[in-house]
């Protein structure tokens, strides 16, 4: 049976994450709807990450199995005329079976966004973190260099996470300030759940000066969730892309945010 990629964008405000669940709107549900249609039959999906309520997704890759015969304009036009406007199809690819989106990920990356100023948001409430103290983007980055590698990151892993492991490789990781933004940009081979919000929410603390940047690296080394300070707000953060092997020819990398 025939198996497609397909890479999508959404702005999570509206649902309570990637994952489909009862009573509650989930991007998982409106994508599979919209496919079933295109298809003519029921489609089940599986992407390459779970974001959480009120995330966004710049580049999620998702992949199904169909009998159907289409066009890979023919799923992208058809998906996007089935979809609500918060939620778009970018690209289809056909793979082969041995394609998965989430195991054969090497790698995801992720965005956060902060609106470093003095007033509340208003155009960017639902697409950055606010941040009222001036950020130290220098100091948040070079705190944030005792991340890489790879560790067991109990420290940075929600309490309700179900990964078997804590151990990730996290590949890079960069503070930077653009304008009145600071961006904390993050690729690892995988994520554990809040992981990053919780990353974030410790460089924000050194970033503000209620921590001393070597504060990262004993959190690091105490492997205790009680230790890690505040979880970031959801709206900042973003899933920019996935790479997977070359062989598969995926549009999947690093893609710009809009403003």
């Amino acid at each position: 049976m025939p198996r497609i990629a397909l890479g999508l964008e959404y702005d999570g405000t509206a649902y309570r994450g990637w994952q489909s669940q009862e009573n509650a709107p989930s991007v998982q549900a409106e994508v599979e709807r919209a496919l079933a249609f295109v298809a003519d039959h029921p489609v089940e999906v599986v992407p390459a990450g779970r974001t959480d309520a009120g995330v966004h997704a710049a580049m999620q890759v998702i992949h199904f199995d169909t009998p159907a015969s289409r066009s890979e304009r023919g799923w992208v036009l058809g998906a996007n005329t089935g979809m609500p406007n918060d939620i778009s199809a970018l690209w289809a690819r056909e793979v082969g079976d041995d394609f998965h989106a989430r195991y054969k990920a090497l790698s995801r990356s992720y965005r956060y966004r902060i609106q470093n100023r003095r007033s509340r948001p208003a155009l960017q409430r639902h697409r950055a973190a606010w941040v009222r103290e001036s950020l130290d983007a220098t100091a948040m980055h070079a705190a944030a260099q005792c991340l890489i590698g790879e560790h067991d990151f109990s420290s940075f892993r929600a309490a309700e996470c179900q990964s078997r492991t804590p151990m990730r490789r996290l590949d890079s990781v960069a503070v930077t300030r653009l304008g009145e933004y600071v961006q904390i940009e993050v690729t690892a081979n995988a994520f554990l759940h809040h992981m990053v919000r919780n990353i974030a929410g410790v460089l924000i603390a050194v970033g503000v000066g209620d921590r001393p940047p070597g504060w990262v690296l004993e959190v690091l080394a105490a492997r205790d969730r009680k230790l890690g300070g505040v979880t970031a707000e959801p709206q900042g953060l973003s899933l920019v892309g996935v790479r997977y092997p070359p062989s598969f020819a995926l549009p999947s990398e690093l893609q710009a945010l809009p403003e």
